[in-house]
């Protein structure tokens, strides 16, 4: 009697199907790539200064010219140039937002499972009373009191959602430590510091890197929808949502001036959270 060889892998082993990236995936990495790319390049690689105008070229058609691939404003402005400064400016903003938002979160997390007690009931207050409130109310709020300065609205823009890191990081921090590593290394004489920076952290910076990846196309939003409102970026700086703002009043007229600036919106905000979710399923070890 011949022996039968089974078809499924080695123990141990990754087939190629485990590892594989969907076709869509792929699609959104190269589109983040590209808009990465022109974020970086765009003060270099813009035809023209987004700032120039040209009345006697009022509202080109895209594709009319080679002068003007996507056509021009209602100054003449070249839509090419004013879409890749755009596309450079919110996503410094996002960035920089991101970046902001979950080191406070973090932080604060931290802070919360390493004391607990008051402590702990005072961070996840704040966190619920800021769940309460949605943040646009409060971006409003602060930007009409205090003017739309470039800093402050990085930075308010940057404490929105600082709360789901901080109720994050506790819970993960929180299992970390009935897992027994932090109290060993804490036995063995190691400072607390160094047990969260050294220890926790890289253990539970998967499910950190996912929530940034959910953060960060909402801060886009946030921001553009600031900018679209007036209280984000002013002029002579642009924004993917100052575009769209500006482009609203010649819809009839001109439908790409607001149709370009935010189609790049829609498709990079679903791009990133499309791979926020891949990376989800690939880093929650619950769901492999």
């Amino acid at each position: 009697m011949t022996a039968t060889t089974s078809s499924r892998p080695a123990r141990g082993t990754l087939s190629v199907q485990s590892v594989r990236m969907p076709g869509s995936i792929a699609l959104c990495c190269a589109w983040i790539a590209i808009v990465v790319t022109i974020g970086i390049t765009a003060r270099w690689c813009a035809p023209y200064d987004y700032t120039h105008q040209d009345p006697l070229a009022r509202f080109a058609r895209p594709l009319a010219s080679l002068a003007h691939l996507l056509g021009t404003d209602y100054l003449g402005r070249d839509v090419v140039s004013n879409l890749m400064i755009a596309t450079q400016t919110t996503l410094m903003i996002a960035l920089i937002g991101s970046i902001v938002c979950a080191f406070i979160g973090t932080s604060l997390g931290l802070l919360s499972a390493h004391f607990g007690g008051w402590i702990d009931n005072a961070v996840m207050g704040f966190a619920d009373a800021m769940a309460a409130v949605p943040f646009i109310i409060v971006a409003l709020s602060v930007l009409a009191f205090f003017g739309s300065s470039p800093l402050l609205f990085v930075f308010l823009v940057g404490f929105a959602s600082w709360e789901r890191y901080a109720r994050l990081t506790r819970g993960l921090v929180i299992s970390a430590k009935e897992e027994g590593y932090a109290e060993a290394a804490r036995i063995v004489g190691v400072p607390p510091m160094r047990i969260y920076l050294r220890h926790m952290l890289p253990n539970i910076a998967g499910p950190l890197i996912v929530q940034f990846t959910v953060n960060f196309p909402e801060i886009i939003l946030l921001e553009s929808g600031l900018s679209f409102l007036g209280l984000g970026i002013q002029p002579p700086e642009t924004s993917l949502g100052l575009m769209v703002a500006d482009g609203r009043s010649y819809l009839a007229i001109a439908w790409w001036l607001a149709a370009f600036p935010g189609a790049v919106i829609v498709l990079t905000t679903l791009s990133i959270s499309l791979l926020g979710d891949y990376l989800r399923d690939r880093l929650d070890a619950r769901l492999l």
